[in-house]
């Protein structure tokens, strides 16, 4: 399975080829493998129940997806590059800041931020379910959901790594963070060769959802 940038699914072709873990105890066996049509599964026997509104979990899903998205994310580290006493207080206590940036919420509650370097490159995945930023990145991509991403980036995560694009060198560390659902990470990727001067708004748009992911790198001022 090859894993690209702005790839949002995986198939189920691909995902039958990959291990997976088996526990026919587990309630999610009950619903279809594909995480889409286990979503839509769900949402269908809830709303029959009448325990949610379709339309709430509309507007819900545009303000994570439009309102609010990667751009947050991507104006903290923009941040993080240009001011080092900001870069000091989100590596050692985040949660303050993001308050007042109103950057915080549910499924953001506990952050820990992690910084790619020269010697360590750190990449983000939850190996039970999804757990993801929303607050800052918005609706997780499809692949971080699959199967085949949550358990092959663990083990193998250069090879990984290499398939979405990120050729990470031999002497270069990787770093796996497990996501919980009492905490989420978010990567701050290294800074381009090249951004010396650049603003806050001209930096953040050099970066990229999969890169505070760690499955990218942010983009070069050329492209």
């Amino acid at each position: 399975m090859h894993f690209r940038a702005g790839q949002t699914r995986a198939t189920s072709a691909n995902l039958a080829a990959m291990p997976h873990d088996h526990d026919h105890d587990h309630p999610h066996t009950l619903l279809p493998p594909e995480p889409a049509l286990r979503v839509r599964a769900l949402e269908t026997i809830l709303t029959e129940k009448g325990l949610i509104d379709p339309a709430a979990l509309d507007e819900i899903i545009e303000t994570y997806q439009h309102k609010i998205g990667p751009q947050n994310g991507a104006k903290v580290v923009a941040r993080i590059w240009s001011d080092p006493t900001f870069r000091k207080g989100m590596l050692d206590e985040p949660m303050p800041l993001l308050e007042e940036l109103e950057f915080y919420g549910r499924q953001g509650e506990h952050m820990v931020i992690v910084e790619n370097t020269p010697e360590v490159h750190n990449v983000v995945v939850c190996t039970l379910c999804s757990c993801y930023p929303w607050p800052l990145l918005g609706i997780p991509p499809g692949w971080y959901k699959s199967d085949a991403y949550r358990s092959r980036v663990v083990r193998e995560p250069r090879k990984v790594l290499a398939e979405f694009g990120v050729d990470v060198p031999d002497d270069k560390k990787v770093r796996v963070w497990d996501s919980t659902a009492e905490v989420r990470y978010l990567v701050v990727p290294e800074r381009p060769e090249g951004t010396e001067g650049m603003d806050e708004d001209a930096l953040a748009a050099l970066v990229t959802r999969d890169s505070m992911i760690g499955t990218g790198l942010a983009l070069r001022p050329e492209a």
